[in-house]
């Protein structure tokens, strides 16, 4: 009775190994390294490039509306951005949650 707890238990078990191995999974980690660091890499250039021009240039101490200086704008500017980079990223995990939803289907068969 104990081994046959045991054995099921074992065929339930997950190799995660396995998994890491996998075609699939190696091609949702890579779609995800595509898309996730060129992303990363804009936004931070983009955050660190406001308080480095108003502390090293006076380009952003212009007008450019009336009173209002490109130090303003280039600041609402960085909250659309971080609206639009999380939409953007919403709409493409979508795609990632199918590749996972594959690899856990492949796994649900193996282990049927």
């Amino acid at each position: 009775m104990k081994q046959e707890a045991v054995s099921r238990a074992r065929k339930n078990e997950i190799d995660y190994t396995a998994v890491a191995n996998s075609s699939e999974f190696k091609t949702l980690l890579q779609e995800k390294r595509k898309f996730i660091v060129p992303m990363s890499i804009f936004f931070f250039c983009f955050y660190i490039a406001l308080p480095l021009m108003t502390s090293y240039s006076k380009v952003l101490n212009t007008p450019a509306i009336g009173a209002i200086t490109w130090a303003w704008l280039f600041a609402i500017a960085q909250f659309i951005m971080t609206w639009a980079l999380c939409i953007i990223y919403s709409r493409k995990a979508e795609s990632f949650d199918k590749l996972s939803d594959k690899i856990l289907q492949s796994l649900e068969k193996g282990r049927g």
